[in-house]
Formats: C-alpha cells, sequence, structure tokens
C-alpha cells in the first residue's frame, strides 16, 4: 500500500497538493485506549492528515497499577499520560471531556445522564469540525466496558444523524482467530474476516510511535508489559497493519467520485 493517510485510504482519492489536510478524530473513553490502534493513527498523522484525540472520560476510577487513589488527581494524572502517548503518536490536538469514569452507561437515557451531557459535547464537536474520518470502539467495546460500549454507540447515532455531510466512521476490530494466548486477553471480542473492510499497513517508524505511547502509560501497566504490549500486538492481532470495519461510509463527493475513477 503507497504512501496515503487513512482518511485518503478510505476516500480512495487522491488529495490536491494545495488542499486542506485530511482530519481524523479519534474518539475513546479513557486514557490508553488509544494503544489498540496506535500504530495506524500514528501512520495517519506522520503521511500529512491532522489527528485529533478526544477522551470521554479521563480514568479519574483506574489506577491500575500505581498505588494512587480514585478521583480528581488521578485523573489529572491519567490526562498527563494521555498528553505524552498523543504527543508521541503526532497527534494535532487532544480533548479530554471529563466525564465521570464508568458513568456513561448509567441510567443513560436521564435528560442529566453522563451518556446525555456526552452526547452533546460530541455533538458540537461533530458539527464545528470539518472531519473526515471517525475512529472509535465497535459495539462489543472491546472486551465489553460499559463506558466504551456507551462511546461506541453514540458516536454511531450523532455520526448517522448528520446525513450528507457525515465522516465516515470506523470500528476497530480484532481479526478472529489473532488473539494473542495470554489469559487477559481472552475475553476480548474478535470480529469475522468477512466483516473486516480496512487493512491499514503501518511502518516501522509508526510501531516505534506507538511503542513510545505506551511507555507513558505507566499508571496500568507494569514496565514488562508497557515495554511488551505493542510488539505482542504486532506478532499477534495486527501483524503489520490494523484493521477496521466501517460503521457508517461517508457520502462520496462529486470530485472525490471523479478522481477515484481517474
Amino acid at each position: 500500500m503507497g504512501a496515503a493517510g487513512l482518511a485518503m485510504v478510505v476516500a480512495g482519492a487522491v488529495q490536491a497538493e494545495d488542499s486542506k489536510p485530511r482530519r481524523v478524530l479519534a474518539i475513546f473513553a479513557h486514557p490508553d485506549d488509544e494503544l489498540f490502534v496506535a500504530p495506524a493513527l500514528a501512520r495517519a498523522a506522520r503521511e500529512g492528515e491532522e489527528v485529533t484525540y478526544v477522551y470521554a472520560a479521563s480514568g479519574d476510577q483506574g489506577p491500575g497499577v500505581s498505588d494512587m487513589k480514585r478521583g480528581a488527581a488521578l485523573a489529572e494524572h491519567r490526562e498527563g499520560e494521555a498528553l505524552c502517548a498523543t504527543r508521541a503518536l503526532s497527534a494535532s490536538e487532544t480533548i479530554f471531556l471529563r466525564h465521570g469514569d464508568g458513568t456513561l452507561g448509567v441510567t443513560a437515557h436521564h435528560p442529566q445522564s453522563s451518556a446525555r451531557q456526552l452526547a452533546q459535547d460530541l455533538a458540537s464537536l461533530l458539527v464545528e469540525r470539518d472531519f473526515d474520518i471517525v475512529v472509535t470502539w465497535g459495539p462489543d467495546g472491546g472486551y465489553g466496558h460499559a463506558d466504551h460500549r456507551m462511546v461506541s454507540a453514540l458516536v454511531t447515532q450523532l455520526v448517522q444523524a448528520m446525513g450528507d455531510e457525515r465522516p465516515t466512521l470506523l470500528y476497530s476490530a480484532i481479526r478472529k482467530g489473532t488473539l494473542p494466548p495470554i489469559p487477559e486477553m481472552q475475553a476480548w471480542a474478535e470480529t469475522g474476516p468477512a466483516l473486516i473492510t480496512l487493512k491499514y499497513d503501518y511502518q516501522p517508524q509508526d510501531l516505534e510511535a506507538a511503542n513510545m505511547a505506551a511507555a507513558c502509560h505507566a499508571s496500568q501497566f507494569d514496565e514488562a508489559s508497557r515495554a511488551g504490549m505493542m510488539t505482542l500486538f504486532d506478532q499477534s492481532i495486527w501483524q503489520g497493519a490494523v484493521y477496521f470495519r466501517h460503521g457508517l461510509q461517508a457520502r462520496q463527493s462529486a470530485a472525490d467520485a471523479h478522481q477515484a475513477e481517474d
């Protein structure tokens, strides 16, 4: 696969040299969620696309392997780790929406729920910015985490309501049969090969950027895990490419359709 960013590969179009950079929005529930697609986002940024990261919650209830107490100080610390990671991945912008960790799926229908408030925040962001691609968790939430699932559901709901101006929505996917043989990952959801719609290759420098991002999350993983996680994923789940499936396809413009045919 030649040198083309994530949005360009999905669009199948050739971007003019003087046109604006394509924009990718990566929406996650918590700091460290970005690691599961990190080489893809690193490549997109390396090839000139503007990648914006959004975290719905800052992880105030997830001390991981640290001895930190749950609460605001932990959230601030994990935001620092996320900034470290997204800098390693050459992010254009990192946004923290600061909803409560573990609250997104609680009475989600209630007008004052975290889910309703998050939906308002995300709707404003999607309307104000002209994103070409939105990347998020699939409906499985990776391993079923309620916050992950709710982020996926809300993003899908908002993008599908955008009509002809919507961006392409991509769900991260683990190909069936590629989970590493470690107990901690046996509950992770897999996707059948027939549903995979995008194989996005990455280069060694993209994997190195992912390694640097993983090293930032010291509160969540011990030193050995941080050092070996991306290599483990590279050798099992990814094998040189991050996989996605389309949640929603953008409406192709007449100009892009003409370029794709040339």
